[in-house]
């Protein structure tokens, strides 16, 4: 039916069949999140799942040359990703623990890739190529499920910095791992090793850094006195801007977004931005899932004739999944136990490490444009279908690590003295009056009538941004009572 559509309505233009196909992944992803939602499972589940049903290799919705021409998209969801990440690099927090938080991503990680390796290339004779890609993507960790996992149970303490610092650094290893995987992955394919092969990509991410760098200043510079929808407009600018120089390059985008983002937290502390981006971004994120779902060779998967080196695609994906997790939490106990750090966070670290989704999944589209043909679908396919099973873990392991870790839950107060809740006296009424009263009376003093004179847009921006719409209306109703 839809193909018949999409026939009549591609006799002119293509322009009606990309649009409808667009909406169509939009509305299908949303109506999926309805039902992950109900099973507490994260966003991206749902829509990789869309994707699959809407592909090549289940309902086929979406035409195959509206899927090649949505390659765009990757760069552009990832740019997003990575700026995001740059928040959580604060000077403040990486000076109190950085060499110890460091220590125990390169453990961590390096455990995984290695790991990873050793199965692909020595034991299953996979073929580097393949082998150093898949390894180097071991290693790249998804903070989104661990994140709202973290902002649902209100979990705090020494686990949880280490959790976010490692997770925001592991990123920047997997980046700096990929780097070097493809360019010595190129070198392969063409028959030779030579230096430049591998040290040319690796100037180029150091430029892309620099460039990062220059844009978070520039970004700082361009935000004053802006407003809010200025703000997105110059922030998009300069995010596009850095993709367009990474893909003339030939490179990821990732770590200049996440320069970027750095620097600017760093030199501004401005979250807002942040934020805003946050609430821009959801339907490119969206659109960029469902497109790598899009990708998925669900028949490769299941098809025991489908095979690398002769080992079939199934069993190379569950070895993937399987050994990946051993890695990650092997080399976080190791990593915890050189930089001694406390039992709870050394036991449980790892769980909260195994989620795999954005940048991998990311990655392993330029990966497969790299390797091309069956090899690079198949190794799409392992990890968008491990990425898949993370998504659906990952969470579970997350909630458990944070509460056997005694980050949140009657654990944490047993644990710390210090956070302990001591009974106090109870005041009087007259005293909760007074109390309150006074209260008020600050509250009035602050707030200035000027800063409710906004344009209705901008209202309806900041409700959904940093204030519930609940919120807002009782404090202008405290306004108008002046």
């Amino acid at each position: 039916m839809l193909d018949n559509l999409y026939k009549h309505l591609s006799g002119t233009s293509t322009v009606p069949v990309v649009v409808i196909a667009v909406a169509i992944m939009l509305l299908a992803g949303f109506l999926a999140t309805r039902i992950t939602k109900l099973l507490k499972l994260p966003n991206v589940t749902a829509y990789i799942l869309v994707g699959i049903l809407l592909g090549p290799f289940c309902l086929n919705v979406v035409p195959d040359y509206v899927i090649s021409g949505m390659d765009f998209i990757s760069d552009i969801a990832l740019a997003f990703i990575a700026f995001g990440m740059g928040e959580f690099f604060r000077f403040s927090t990486i000076k109190k623990n950085g060499a110890k938080v460091a220590l125990i991503t390169l453990f961590e990680g390096l455990a995984a890739s290695v790991l990873v390796f050793v199965l692909t290339f020595f034991i299953l004779g996979l073929g580097l190529p393949f082998s150093i890609i898949l390894a180097a993507l071991a290693s790249a960790t998804a903070p989104a499920s661990t994140m709202m996992t973290i902002r649902q149970t209100g979990a705090k303490g020494d686990f949880v910095d280490t959790l976010f610092s490692v997770v925001a650094l592991d990123d920047v290893l997997s980046l700096v791992a990929f780097s070097v995987a493809i360019s010595i992955a190129l070198a392969s394919l063409g028959g030779g090793f030579s230096a430049g092969d591998v040290l040319i990509p690796i100037a180029f991410n150091i430029m892309m850094i620099g460039i990062g760098i220059g844009g978070g200043f520039l970004l700082k510079f361009l935000m004053a006195k802006r407003s809010n929808d200025n703000r997105l407009i110059v922030s998009i600018a300069l995010l596009f801007a850095i993709c367009g120089i990474g893909a003339a390059v030939d490179v990821s985008p990732l770590l200049g977004c996440m320069a970027m983002g750095t620097v600017y937290i760093n030199v501004t502390g401005d979250d807002k931005l942040f934020k805003q981006l946050n609430y821009f971004s959801p339907p490119i994120l969206l659109l960029f899932f469902v497109k790598s779902g899009l990708g998925f060779r669900l028949d490769a998967l299941v098809n025991m004739q489908s095979s690398i080196g002769g080992i079939p695609l199934l069993v190379i994906g569950i070895l993937y999944f399987v050994v990946r997790i051993l890695g990650k939490y092997g080399g976080a106990f190791l990593g915890c136990l050189v930089t001694k750090k406390p039992k709870p966070v050394r036991n449980f670290l790892g769980f909260a490490l195994v989620p795999q989704a954005g940048v991998a999944i990311g990655l392993a589209a330029l990966g497969a444009r790299i390797l091309g043909g069956d090899t690079g679908s198949m190794l799409q396919t392992i990890i968008l279908s491990s990425s898949i099973l993370y998504e659906l873990v990952g969470p579970a392991l997350a909630k458990l690590s944070l509460y056997l870790s005694g980050s949140y839950g009657k654990e944490e107060a047993e644990d710390n003295p210090e956070k302990q809740v001591v009974p106090i006296a109870k005041p009087t009424h007259e005293e909760e009056v007074a109390a309150l009263k006074q209260k008020l009376c600050e509250i009035q003093n602050a707030i200035s009538v000027k800063e409710y004179a906004r344009s209705p847009e901008e209202e309806a921006f900041l409700e959904a941004t940093d204030l519930s719409a609940a919120t807002e209306y009782n404090r202008r109703k405290f306004i108008n009572k002046r």
